[in-house]
Order: structure tokens, then sequence, then C-alpha cells
């Protein structure tokens, strides 16, 4: 295979890729369908079994992707803040940037939902989300937090809890949020004390 043909293939896995990640949003896991992904794509159907074994293959690889590009810049922004607190306060307020009906928030909402039909899927969303987990148990564990690991799994459920809820009901922001979320924290540490 030349250079340029394998180039050409990657362009067009990624193209996939990418409008798998709009359409899940956009029309719901059950409803993209290869036509769809192929026409975002500017591609023919075919291309989407010559890349991916199934339509679910192409549509698990794709939200695994997006999850993970959004969950990896949580601990590089924790890492900016000079204590727990602070860090706290940033996370909260990263949550501004999703209503609820954004993309991403949509995409995990279909993402989660299919995870309970799909064991593949299950296991790889549970994979990311264990990393996760384990990424904020060590930074809480740095800033002296005494049960980093129980608080950690508590602060990623709290969070998919706001996400969650915002679709229904847009009324919490971080001004509101921080402070209860730094209490929860801390009184999580000093039960563990």
């Amino acid at each position: 295979m030349s250079a340029t043909s394998v180039e050409r293939g990657r362009d067009v896995r990624r193209r996939l890729l990418r409008a798998a990640v709009e359409l899940i949003p956009e029309l719901g896991w059950n409803a993209v369908s290869t036509r769809s992904v192929a026409e975002r794509a500017g591609v023919t159907p075919g291309l989407v079994h010559y890349h991916f074994s199934s339509l679910q293959a192409l549509l698990r690889e794709a939200v695994v992707d997006a999850m993970s590009t959004e969950l990896s810049s949580v601990l590089p922004a924790l890492e900016q803040a000079e204590d727990l607190a602070a860090g706290l306060d940033m996370l909260v307020s990263r949550l501004d940037a999703y209503d609820g009906m954004d993309a991403a928030s949509l995409l995990f909402v279909e993402a989660y939902l299919a995870a309970t039909r799909d064991e593949e899927l299950r296991e790889r969303l549970a994979a990311q989300l264990g990393g996760l987990r384990r990424e904020l148990a060590a930074w809480l564990a740095e800033h002296g937090h005494g049960a980093p690991a129980a608080t950690a799994s508590i602060l990623a459920a709290a969070v998919d809890g706001v996400l969650l809820h915002r679709a229904l009901i847009p009324d919490s922001g971080a001004e509101e949020l921080a402070p209860v979320l730094r209490r929860l924290v801390t009184s999580l540490d000093e039960q563990s004390g």
C-alpha cells in the first residue's frame, strides 16, 4: 500500500469517527445508521464496513475516543491548582461549559445508556471511568486527603450527576456548587481520620 493510500485510509477513518461523534448527540445512538455516518463523512457506506467490523464497532470507538479526550483534560487542569479548594473550584467551574443539552453532554448520556446493553462498551467506559477515579484519588492524596479513593468515586459521580441533571433542570452554576462540593470533600476527609 502506498503512503498516499494509507494517508487516505487514515483520513477516511478520522472522518467516520468524527461523523459518528456528531451524529450520536444529534440523532441518538440507535438512530445513527451506516448511511447517515457515511453521508456526514462524505464517503460511501461500504467504507464504513471496510474500516470497522460493524456500525456498533464504529460507534463504540468514536465515543470511547471522544470521552477519553474530554476526560484527559481533567487532571492537567487540576494539577494547576495551588490547593485542594482551588482544584475543586476549578473542577466545578469547568462544568459551566456544559448545559446538559450540549453535544458533549448528550454524547456521554447516549454512551452511558448504550453501555447498559453493550458489554464491550460498558467495559471500555468503565476502564475510562476507573482511570479518572485513580487520577482524582492520586491528586486528592497529594493534597493530603485522608480518603482519596472513596472521595474520588463520589466526586466523579457528583460531576456526572450534575451534568445529567442539567439537561432537565439547568439551574446550578459553579458559584452555587463549589462551596457544597468543598464541604462534601472536607467532610469525607474528616470522617476518614
